[in-house]
């Protein structure tokens, strides 16, 4: 329903039927509503008004003249009311009996709400008859709005039911993750129990090839053509490869079950203990080890010994024909802001860097999934489990680990790990370094 700038009802949409048997009468009529818009439909005897009445239900007010020739007013409007479509329709009769009670009585029992006498007074005409059609849009205003809140109210219900639905699926999948997440955690907690323990019962009969191999190298060295002195040759190297598998497999699924207490570690210590058990090969390959400054944190001691041995070890494993490596380790302190649970913890970056052969950059994240290589061992030998072992410990530690490299141009690894608590740098002069380690910083 529509309302006017001056909050007043807009009255366009308002349909009266007037019903008189004299021309004059209705033109009188439609001359004084005219003003206020009303839709106004005319009729000038009662049969008249129940034909229009057969095509057109809407109206809002009937204006009858009561004394008309064929059918009066009274008997028109007894016929109007049999109509269930048209009883709500209200009738003000038009008549020239002044108060007359019975006479009244009379068209209140027909159904009439009001009467206007004659001769027509245009201003109580007006008047009344606003009365009627602003009851009649503030009516069809309310219904509108009960549709509209009907309506809304369905489809709260039906956003309430689909809620209820989402919810009870969101609770089945939180149910279904932490029973998956159970099932991961068990079917984890058996493969590294099955990789220890395969492992370890593979020691034995390995160890039994390895000494019968090399009982009948040496014993029937010399007096075999070439051919067969390679197969035994190659078998020791198999057996002697399968050994290194094996031990690899073991410390990868030791970590997972590892319970050593973190304490206080100084990186400066464990790095020189690396580079220093590593110093016959650092030699051989003519490297060049330079190590900074590192951090002290809390840790697991032999587990970061075999983080950086590792490392290291790939560094002088991958290298380029003619060119003699050159390692760096260096670290470098940084503030951790991503974690709201641990607000300006101390975290350490450390860097091992090298001039090696280097790797094509689409492979960083490949090179850390356990028995992947990016090269034969034919070309360079290990078990594709060292970096695996790698990404464990740093997970272990609350800390991350990634990959820099190009082919050719070497590759840097960056390791970052939380300090634990408050701890103060300790200078590298702490410590003696090795021989063929150059100490910086």
């Amino acid at each position: 329903m529509e309302v006017t700038k001056e909050g007043q009802l807009n009255r366009s949409n308002v349909k009266i039927l007037a019903v008189d048997d004299r021309e004059d009468n209705l033109l009188s009529i439609e001359t004084i509503l005219e003003r206020d818009g009303y839709i106004i439909r005319k009729a000038n005897s009662g049969r008249a008004a129940l034909k229009t009445l057969l095509t057109e239900q809407d109206f809002t007010l009937i204006l009858m003249d009561v004394q008309m020739p064929d059918m009066n007013g009274f008997e028109t409007a007894s016929l109007i009311y049999e109509r269930e479509k048209l009883r709500n329709i209200p009738i003000i009769f038009i008549t020239a009996h002044n108060q007359d009670e019975e006479f009244m009585f009379k068209g209140y029992k027909m159904g009439a709400v009001d009467f206007i006498y004659k001769p027509i007074n245009p201003e109580l005409l007006r008047f009344k008859v606003s009365v009627f059609a602003d009851l009649y849009l503030k009516t069809n205003q309310l219904m509108q709005q009960e549709r509209t809140l009907l309506a809304a109210k369905a489809n709260l219900e039906r956003e309430i039911e689909e809620r209820k639905i989402n919810e009870e699926k969101i609770r089945l999948l939180n149910y279904q993750l932490v029973q998956n997440n159970d099932e991961l955690k068990t079917i984890n907690e058996e493969l590294d129990r099955f990789a220890y323990v395969a492992s370890h019962d593979l020691q034995e009969p390995l160890r039994k090839i390895m000494v019968f191999s090399d009982v009948v190298a040496t014993k029937l060295n010399g007096k075999i053509d070439n051919d067969v002195q390679n197969s035994l040759n190659k078998i020791v190297k198999a057996s002697d490869r399968m050994q290194k598998l094996i031990n690899d497999l073991l410390k990868f699924s030791r970590h997972a079950n590892n319970h050593e207490d973190f304490t206080t570690v100084d990186l400066n210590e464990i790095v020189h203990e690396v580079v220093g058990d590593m110093e016959a090969d650092i030699q051989g390959k003519g490297a060049v080890v330079e190590v900074g400054r590192m951090p002290v944190l809390r840790a697991i001691p032999s587990q970061l010994r075999q983080l950086f041995h590792n490392l290291v070890g790939n560094a002088l494993k991958f290298v380029r024909p003619g060119v003699s490596p050159k390692i760096q380790l260096y670290s470098e302190s940084l503030r951790h802001s991503d974690d709201p649970s641990r607000p300006g913890e101390q975290y350490f970056q450390i860097y091992v860097k090298d001039n090696g052969i280097g790797f094509d950059s689409r492979y960083a994240e490949d090179i850390f999934v356990v028995f992947k290589r990016l090269h034969s061992y034919h070309e360079f030998e290990g078990s594709g489990i060292g970096l695996s072992i790698c990404k464990k410990i740093v997970d272990r530690h609350k800390g991350s680990i990634r990959a820099i490299g190009q082919l050719n141009e070497g590759a840097t690894f960056v390791v970052t790990l939380p300090e634990g608590r408050p701890e103060q740098m300790i200078p590298q002069n702490a410590g003696s370094a090795p021989s063929g380690v150059k100490a910086t910083g």
